[in-house]
């Protein structure tokens, strides 16, 4: 269970009806698994996402690869080892024009906004299937009975004693993963760099250098003493690639003409500055879904901005080796000139920040703010990393091959996508040629690779019934005739064996 003895609490739905799918609008081809989770713990949703899991609002739901009509593959980059490329240092130069010169590009923004997949292509919240017992039901005090109750040590005591000693999940070992680079080939005899020759410059070095080299032969010629000495730069201020940071940095110039900040706050109503800016973020997210994606504002009322990216399943956590603004779901909202014009809203989980939708004022479209915005997230990670070494990766949501215009989360390298029948990352260098050949693949290519957390034992899953939590065979003796151990069998092998036996799936 988590430090502070708060449960995950879900419904499970199964996921047998077809919907419609978002990128090749297919009618009914969209297929997920889906749950909806009345409270969930960050180290829980950690170990769902890393299992094909990802949340719209406090609904959770998992494609199913093999039959969907667009598979989805979950996508983690590595955030200390991210460099920019062109495409990214243009947009960062593109926002550093528009601060310091007012210059506003004309045309569309370059890449595709970090949209979350759950709006483009998931399914609405099925508050319809939910049981009202339980919607009314304060979870607080479903928490404080259980925590009371006594029959749960026992309960609990049984499983730690048939678990296994070990509690930690591959995940934890794909760290050490390949990152997708191929080491360079050793160069043919006669080709290469030669060492007699000068390492390569820089043109703007040059250019500085042919004019200190201009100034003191000038000054020479007057008879005034050289005073001016060119220095050559090093081998290591010529090699050392600028930072994501120094990027940023540039395109912030004090002296620019407007002022752009970024502020994070938590999504929760008892924060001051939340509800403070809380109208103007609903007044914006309309206006961004009505222009961007063509909502009708019945669409995009305060009641469905508040369902979709406030009403959020995980606990705020903090942990002595965590970061400073501890856990859980965040609002880090772009400021320009003392307004709101962009909100990315996040989730920070044990080892990432999760990316889970982006929404922006229509009129700055041209300004590239999606991927601007995954490069402050990616940024934001590595600072993070410096308080929580182990809070390493940025997840960018679902990566869909089949669909042209989302392929772009793929340059944001290094990458890994995530293995559907193996749970196993693998960089995304290796996944392009098979995806090329074929929507669905399992990514993992070593034959005898399986899923090394599935629960074989379905006696084990934790379930909550009747106010009580207790294992699924204690759960099955007191209803004799139960006919939902199929059901459960799916779960508990959808959501892994950590967190089927932390997990407590509602039994009415």
């Amino acid at each position: 269970m988590a430090g502070n003895k708060s449960y995950t609490i879900v419904e499970y739905f199964g996921g047998d009806d077809g919907y419609r799918c978002g990128y090749c609008k297919n009618e009914k081809g969209n297929f997920s698994h889906g749950m909806w989770s009345h409270t969930m713990t960050v180290q829980d949703y950690q170990d769902l996402i890393d299992r094909g899991w990802r949340r719209s609002g406090k609904y959770v739901y998992k494609p199913i690869m093999n039959k969907t009509c667009c598979p989805q593959y979950t996508i983690r980059c590595h955030a200390l080892k991210f460099q920019p490329s062109k495409s990214h240092k243009k947009i960062l130069k593109k926002i550093s024009k528009f601060i310091s010169k007012e210059e506003l590009p004309k045309g569309q923004e370059d890449g595709e906004p970090m949209d979350s997949v759950c709006e483009e292509a998931g399914p609405r919240e099925p508050s319809l299937l939910c049981h009202p017992e339980v919607k009314c039901t304060d979870i607080a005090d479903i928490q404080k009975e259980i925590a009371e109750c006594p029959t749960i040590t026992e309960v609990q005591k049984e499983v730690a004693d048939a678990a296994p000693t070990s509690s930690e999940t591959p995940r934890n070992d794909v760290a050490s993963l390949p990152d997708g680079r191929t080491a360079p080939a050793a160069p043919k005899p006669g080709m290469g760099v030669d060492p007699n020759r000068p390492p390569c410059r820089k043109a703007k070095d040059l250019r500085k250098e042919r004019r200190l080299q201009k100034e003191q032969m000038r000054q020479n010629a007057d008879g005034v003493p050289s005073i001016v000495t060119p220095t050559s730069p090093t081998p290591t201020q010529i090699n050392q690639p600028k930072t994501l940071e120094d990027f940023i940095d540039e395109s912030l110039a004090d002296n620019a003409s407007h002022c752009l900040e970024v502020r994070l706050v938590p999504v929760s109503f008892e924060d001051p500055q939340f509800t403070a800016s809380y109208q103007q973020s609903v007044a914006l997210y309309a206006r961004y879904q009505m222009a961007i994606h063509g909502d009708d504002a019945s669409e995009c009322s305060e009641s469905e901005f508040r369902r979709f990216l406030c009403d959020s399943p995980l606990e705020a956590e903090s942990s002595p080796d965590g970061p400073e603004m501890g856990y859980g779901s965040f609002h880090q909202q772009y400021w320009l000139d003392g307004r709101i014009v962009a909100v990315g809203v996040i989730d920070i989980l044990p080892t990432c920040v999760s990316s889970v939708y982006l929404y922006y004022h229509p009129e700055f479209a041209s300004l590239s703010l999606g991927s601007y915005s995954a490069l402050r997230e990616i940024s934001f990670t590595r600072q993070l990393q410096k308080q929580s070494p182990k809070l390493c990766y940025y997840y960018l949501g679902f990566y869909i091959h089949s669909c042209p215009k989302m392929r772009y989360k793929g340059q944001y390298r290094p990458s890994d996508l995530l293995c559907p029948e193996t749970y196993i990352w693998v960089p995304i260098e290796r996944c392009i040629p098979q995806l090329d050949n074929t929507r669905y693949a399992r990514l993992c290519q070593d034959p005898d690779a399986g899923d090394a957390r599935v629960l074989t034992d379905v006696g084990r899953a934790m379930v909550l019934y009747r106010r009580t939590v207790m294992p699924y065979v204690a759960y099955s003796r007191k209803r004799k005739g139960s006919s939902d151990e199929t059901e459960v069998q799916q779960y508990a092998g959808l959501v892994g064996q950590d967190c089927a036996e932390r997990i407590l799936l509602y039994r009415a």
